[in-house]
This record gives structure tokens, C-alpha cells and sequence, in this order.
């Protein structure tokens, strides 16, 4: 038990004094971050694939009520003390962000959009996040930080644009309702990864949903009766324990661990990941653009990580 407490302890000091370990610390935030967005770019696919046998409320309260179980048993065998009063109010942040208001509303718009489109939402995110940073943490990054981001999060919104044929749609009230209530979120965790573990963050963040979508996904599921198949119980797996419990962990230490502008903009990846895996898993195609959007968002990502914040 206690060296079980000096571990927990340890990973607090960890991070809280972030960049600590130098060159070393900083490649592990970055390959956190990294694994962060990989897995958040399967939201969308596995999304898609969860709708073919769930409705939008079903999906979302179920997948958050799986997640929660998962976090609450992982909390409680390691027996992970309540957090602090000064807490709470930034867990109810990312949980009203991150649990419930950006899986709800992308959730709702991907039954009329497809993938591509809604990946405009994660184009602008970096640059909403750095933005939410900038007004929370007191964060001043450098003309040439914003130049990059400003650079990328325009590459990777007219990639998205045109590949949904430049219209927009009924869904774009949700999509940017979500990219500001996510942005807040993934702020908010960031700044709380600082003073306890990530996976704390997003764990207890679930936990406090539980009230919420555990009822929530009983009554769902009695107006939306759920049709399973390999599809949608796939879907539906991967958004409740890979985005919305481990792909959240690694990527609020990557954020404790380089910064919430730097973590942010390793996410301008994220739509060109998620269009792979729309080819891939959905299939849709295509457009020969999409090779030159990917180099010029790697050389935005590039000169974001090099600049000084």
C-alpha cells in the first residue's frame, strides 16, 4: 500500500514540473500526444460504424457509461483518492467538454455528414485549443507558433471543405458547437494534467458523468433499441475505451508534458488520419490533394514543435 502511495505520488511530481526530464521528457510527451491523436482519429469511422446499429443519444450515453466503468474500477483497484475541491470545477469542465458535448453533438452530426466533412471541426481544433489555452493558462506563444497553426489549421480546412464538395450543411451548427465546448475541454484537462496524473483527469471526469449517462443510456436505449452486429458493437468499443478513456490518458500527459499549444498542434494530423481510415474502413475515396495537404500540414507541425511558446 504505501509503495503503491509513493508510486501515485510519484507520477503527480512527474508531472507538475513538466519538461523536467529535458530532451527525453519532451520526445515522450510528444509520442503521448501522438498516440492521443491516432486514437481520436478513429472516432469518426467507429462512429459511423456504431450508428449502424445505435441512435446518436444511445451511442453516446452508452459509450460514456462504458467508459466511466472502466476508469471507476481502474481508479478504484489502485484506491486513487478523491481530487481536491479545486478540482472539481475543471473536471466538470472536460466533462461537459470532453464526455458528454463534443461525442454528443459530432455524434448527431455525422448522421446527415459524412466523415470528411466533419473532420473540418478537428482541422480548426489546434488553433481553438491554443486560442482557449492562451485566454485560461496566460500562454503567449510566438508570431511564428501562430503563423504555423494559422498556416495549417487553413491547409487542413480547405483539404476538408473540398472534400465534401465545398457545401455546407445542417450539420455545421453541431460541428462547430463541438469544436468549441471540445476546445475548452481538452484546455481545462491540459492544466489539470499538470497537478494529477492524466489518466486521473479524464477517469474522474467520467466518473462524474456516470449519474448522468448510466440512467441516460437505459432510457436511450428503450426509444433507440439497439441492432448489434460486428459493426456497430466494434464502433462502439472503440469510442468508449480507445477515444474516450486510453486515447484521452496519453493525451493529456503529452499536453502536461510539452504544453497545451505545442500538443494541439500535432493534432492538424488527425483529419488526414481520419480520411485514411474513411477510405479504409468506410470506403470512400480520395481526391489527389489529399498527399499535398499531408506535407504541408507535417512542415506546420514541424515549425510549431520548434517554436518557442
Amino acid at each position: 500500500m504505501r509503495a503503491q502511495s509513493s508510486a501515485i505520488q510519484g507520477s503527480e511530481i512527474a508531472v507538475t514540473t513538466p519538461g523536467a526530464d529535458g530532451p527525453d521528457g519532451h520526445r515522450s510527451g510528444t509520442l503521448q500526444a501522438a498516440l492521443g491523436v491516432t486514437a481520436f482519429s478513429l472516432t469518426f469511422p467507429a462512429t459511423a460504424w456504431g450508428l449502424e446499429g445505435f441512435g446518436p443519444w444511445s451511442l453516446v450515453a452508452v459509450r460514456s457509461a462504458l467508459a466511466a466503468v472502466v476508469a471507476g474500477g481502474c481508479l478504484l483497484a489502485l484506491r486513487v483518492p478523491v481530487p481536491a475541491r479545486r478540482h472539481r470545477a475543471g473536471l466538470a469542465v472536460v466533462a461537459a467538454g470532453v464526455v458528454l458535448g463534443f461525442p454528443l453533438l459530432t455524434t448527431l452530426a455525422l448522421r446527415t455528414s459524412t466523415t470528411a466533412h466533419a473532420a473540418v471541426v478537428v482541422g480548426l481544433l489546434p488553433l481553438t485549443t491554443a486560442l482557449f489555452s492562451a485566454l485560461r493558462t496566460g500562454a503567449r506563444p510566438s508570431r511564428l507558433f501562430w503563423g504555423a497553426a494559422l498556416a495549417g489549421a487553413a491547409a487542413v480546412i480547405a483539404f476538408t471543405v473540398q472534400q465534401s464538395g465545398g457545401a455546407l450543411t445542417s450539420a455545421d451548427a453541431y460541428l462547430f458547437g463541438a469544436l468549441l465546448i471540445c476546445a475548452a475541454g481538452y484546455t481545462e484537462g491540459g492544466r489539470l494534467a499538470r497537478v494529477m496524473p492524466g489518466w486521473q483527469v479524464i477517469g474522474w471526469a467520467l466518473v462524474l458523468c456516470l449519474p448522468l449517462s448510466l440512467p441516460g443510456a437505459l432510457v436511450a436505449l428503450s426509444y433507440e433499441p439497439a441492432r448489434l452486429s460486428a459493426h456497430s458493437v466494434t464502433g462502439l468499443l472503440w469510442v468508449a475505451v480507445g477515444s474516450q478513456f486510453l486515447g484521452l490518458v496519453v493525451w493529456y500527459r503529452g499536453m502536461a508534458a510539452i504544453g497545451i499549444p505545442k500538443a494541439s498542434q500535432l493534432q492538424l494530423a488527425q483529419p488526414l488520419l481520419t480520411l485514411v481510415w474513411s477510405v479504409l474502413l468506410l470506403g470512400e475515396r480520395l481526391t489527389p490533394a489529399a498527399p499535398l495537404t499531408a506535407a504541408a500540414v507535417l512542415v506546420c507541425i514541424a515549425l510549431t514543435q520548434r517554436a518557442r511558446g
